[in-house]
């Protein structure tokens, strides 16, 4: 059921709220890798009987926004999505340094998303659902471009927000048998390939965050899509390498993470379905 505004202004309502979680989202991007790795170094700490040092909280919420340059605290009207950054021209207020273009580019993609979940499934929970998913999807490709890390925190979550979804009826292409099947296939395919490679070569191919990245997108969209799904992500990633490569792109150690490809997989399950994916790769 819609809000009774008509499905374009529904889709319009959902798309400016999705810019206003963009704008968290480029937060948790950034800082959810460094929480993790304040958290390993205390660990690491402990174990090695050390004393913690207390260094100034840092979570999703405090500190407040700050130029990574000259540390000006960016004010709530310098934080409006889309709309702060043109008028800002990209720039820190303070110190002129310039801001980088993807926070922009990351609002206005989950608008988009947003838009779009609302514009096919009106306001209901079957389109809350797939908006949860596109967020955490985005955020976990970009985290594992960036860092190499696909998190527990956001995997997980994602893993058992399909199986409930399917539980509870608000995906109706998906089934709960199918979608815990799905998991059960998608984590386990990739961990069989995973030890495989790693007995051949000795050499780790993938993280075991793609173990439960697969897994989540086998709980959203079933076990019967798995396949055009790893068909995608190994193609895009493929074309992705080769083009790096030749462009003298690759990270040290010529390594890709694998993460993103997955999700720009599961984003056109979600925009097109599995089948045209098959079609699109020539099966």
């Amino acid at each position: 059921m819609g809000l009774g505004l008509g499905p374009q202004i529904d889709a319009m309502l959902a798309g400016f709220l999705g810019l206003l979680i963009g704008s968290f989202l480029n937060v948790v991007v950034y800082r959810l890798p460094k929480m993790m790795e304040r958290q390993w170094a205390e660990e690491c700490a402990e174990m090695m009987g050390k004393s913690v040092d207390s260094a100034e909280a840092f979570n999703l919420v405090v500190p407040r926004s700050r130029c990574s340059n000259c540390g000006y605290l960016i004010p709530w009207y310098e934080n409006i999505p889309i709309v702060s950054y043109l008028f800002l021209r990209g720039k820190c207020s303070a110190c002129g340094t310039r801001y980088g273009l993807r926070y922009p580019v990351v609002e206005a993609t989950v608008g988009a998303l947003f838009y779009f979940c609302v514009w096919r499934w009106s306001w209901s929970p079957t389109a809350l659902a797939w908006c949860g998913f596109s967020a955490a999807l985005l955020v976990l490709a970009l985290i594992d471009w960036d860092t190499t890390l696909l998190p527990d925190d956001i995997t997980l979550p994602l893993l058992w927000a399909g199986l409930m979804t399917a539980a509870l009826g608000w995906n109706p292409a998906v089934n709960l048998p199918t979608a815990l099947w799905g998991a059960v296939v998608g984590y386990l395919s990739l961990w069989a390939v995973y030890w495989a490679f790693k007995l051949v070569t000795g050499k780790e191919g993938m993280g075991y965050g793609d173990f439960k990245l697969f897994a989540a997108l086998g709980a959203w969209f079933g076990w019967p899509a798995l396949v055009p799904i790893i068909l995608m992500a190994s193609v895009i990633g493929a074309a992705t390498g080769i083009a790096m490569k030749f462009s003298s792109g690759l990270r040290e150690g010529g390594y890709v993470p694998f993460g993103p490809f997955l999700a720009g997989a599961g984003f056109a399950a979600l925009f097109f379905g599995p089948q045209a994916i098959l079609r699109f790769v020539g099966l």
